[in-house]
């Protein structure tokens, strides 16, 4: 017995000890949205490796909550955000989503910008009844568990890899009419293993040939001898789906050995880093599936453009921008059709929603918590991102 109870002060010993932590972040009241305020917590990569990420995410998040606020709040309650930095890392993600429900008692939470800290959180998440909406997690594992049952409290704003594997293929086929294809994935990311596998189903469905795949270590700056093992195998087109820290010097290093074929990612490619690190001549005749274009004559994302770049100094929204602002609005939209902020309501509310209007297109949850929405093909030109065309799914 002696033994239980030391355990068991142990472990709220520990518990107190993550909540300080975390609580160090943020200070202030809280309302569990019975009070004037309804509570949002942030839980975000707002430092660390793809702090780009969960930047972009925030930024969209804030905008979205001071025009809701500013138009009256929901059902009368203005929205209270309380941001925590998950580091760019999944335990300190894990440690964040303890606090907001713990301590802050948060109606909702928003994040995180990856699918692996988004995972970390899901645990939590559903064993708190609180909802978790990620703005960008792609993984399919964000909602649905390795043992293939739904993460009953946790959503997405963003399509899955499996998607824009599939649309990265179509459009090299279709609208490149490439006929053989390398694949250069980093060998430690579900991300671009997801990708990756997608890619390579759907283009030899459709008669391609895949000429050589290649696999890559994060945090790597040296690629040229992959590249050249890629290179001998004479590809038309090299798809690589990755994150920006390392595609930047890939793309960079390509170019400088001698690659010209059309090379072509994901969402992932999305920073502006990206430009930073590969250069603008670097990156012609490169493409990327993304969320939306900022460039979309749509009515809808030139008035997002325009309210963005009046609040954020003249800059041109990112589509992390864009799914952190919708993440906002489709959660608000729950919450009024909900007419509660009771967890479960709210969770059910998210569950039915269809044909919901956003800056990433026309949204309707999927009975795996995913939205079915089109897909968007950006090419860099120069160093920008121009718009070349929309797929519906």
């Amino acid at each position: 017995m002696k033994k239980r109870i030391m355990k068991i002060l142990f472990t709220l010993g520990l518990l107190g000890m993550v909540l300080a932590a975390c609580g160090s972040e943020n200070s202030g009241d809280t309302s569990d949205g019975n009070g004037d305020t309804i509570d949002i917590g942030v839980n975000m990569e707002l430092s660390g490796a793809v702090a780009s990420y969960g930047q972009s995410d925030t930024e969209g998040i804030e905008l979205a909550v001071e025009e809701i606020n500013e138009d009256g709040g929901i059902d009368g309650k203005q929205i209270k955000v309380i941001k925590v930095d998950n580091k760019s890392d999944a335990a300190e993600a894990t440690n964040a989503a303890i606090k907001l429900t713990s301590q802050d008692k948060v109606t909702a939470i928003i994040g995180a910008a990856t699918s692996g800290n988004t995972v970390a959180q899901a645990q939590i998440a559903n064993d708190t009844e609180t909802v978790l909406l990620s703005p960008s997690g792609t993984s399919p594992n964000v909602t649905i568990k390795d043992d293939g049952t739904l993460n009953e409290f946790v959503f997405r704003t963003s399509y899955i890899d499996p998607f824009q594997g599939t649309v990265a293929a179509n459009f090299a086929i279709d609208e490149l009419g490439i006929k053989n294809a390398a694949i250069l994935a980093d060998n430690a990311s579900d991300y671009a293993k997801g990708l990756g596998t997608a890619f390579k189903e759907t283009f030899e469905a459709a008669g391609g040939t895949i000429v050589k795949e290649e696999a890559y270590v994060a945090k790597d700056t040296d690629f040229r001898s992959i590249l050249t093992s890629i290179q001998s195998a004479d590809p038309e087109f090299i798809f690589i789906p990755g994150y920006y820290e390392e595609v930047g010097i890939i793309v960079k290093q390509a170019r400088e050995i001698g690659i010209d074929v059309p090379l072509m990612g994901a969402d992932g490619w999305d920073s502006p880093t990206l430009v930073k690190l590969a250069g603008a001549e670097a990156l012609n005749n490169t493409f990327i599936t993304n969320h939306y274009s900022s460039e979309d004559p749509d009515e809808t994302i030139q008035n997002f453009v325009t309210k963005y770049k009046e609040k954020y100094n003249g800059e041109s929204p990112d589509a992390f921008n864009a799914l952190g602002y919708d993440s906002v609005y489709l959660l608000a939209d729950a919450i009024e059709r909900a007419g509660s902020t009771d967890s479960t309501a709210i969770k059910d509310a998210l569950a039915e929603t269809k044909d919901i209007k956003l800056v990433s297109g026309v949204v309707t949850i999927d009975k795996d918590h995913n939205p079915i929405k089109s897909a968007t093909i950006l090419e860099y030109v120069d160093g920008n991102q121009v718009f070349k065309t929309k797929i519906n799914p």
